[in-house]
């Protein structure tokens, strides 16, 4: 997984808002494969996700990322989190952290925290890609379905 922190400062060379692109967490998906588009105005955006660091064990899927309380990686329908904040460090440590948090209680620890904001995405019980969006995210991103 491509894995760099951004820091947006200011506006793009055109004078508008930033745009980054939340690559599709799909391990097939190419970079250029774009699940949503968010804006960033003086504003920073880190993703955590499972979906290219991870191989299958007798058909169980193992990820990179591992559960502090467990030694173990974490299982969980959480493909990719990312978290916005105005320091890039905080939003790269929130993010590996809510994936293994699980969707529920991120959701519930970001919203409690004005300083934050993500946008989840994760497969349903059928494999299809749902996306679920904290409190504030109405103006960070531009929906792309």
């Amino acid at each position: 997984m491509l894995h760099t922190p951004v820091k947006a400062k200011g506006k793009n060379p055109d004078g508008k808002t930033w745009t980054i692109g939340i690559n599709t967490p799909k391990k097939e998906a190419k970079l250029t494969d774009i699940e949503e588009i968010v804006f960033l105005d003086d504003l920073s955006v880190a993703t955590s996700g499972n979906y290219r660091q991870s191989y299958e064990v007798d058909g169980q899927k193992i990820a990179h990322i591992i559960n502090p309380k467990t030694g173990f990686p974490e299982t969980s329908s959480l493909l990719s989190v990312s978290v916005f904040s105005k320091e890039c460090a905080v939003a790269d440590a929130y993010a590996t952290a809510f994936m293994v948090m699980g969707l529920e209680k991120s959701i519930a620890f970001v919203n409690a925290n004005d300083d934050l904001e993500a946008l989840f995405i994760y497969s349903d019980e059928e494999g299809d890609l749902k996306t679920e969006l904290t409190k504030g995210m109405g103006s960070i991103v531009a929906r792309l379905k």
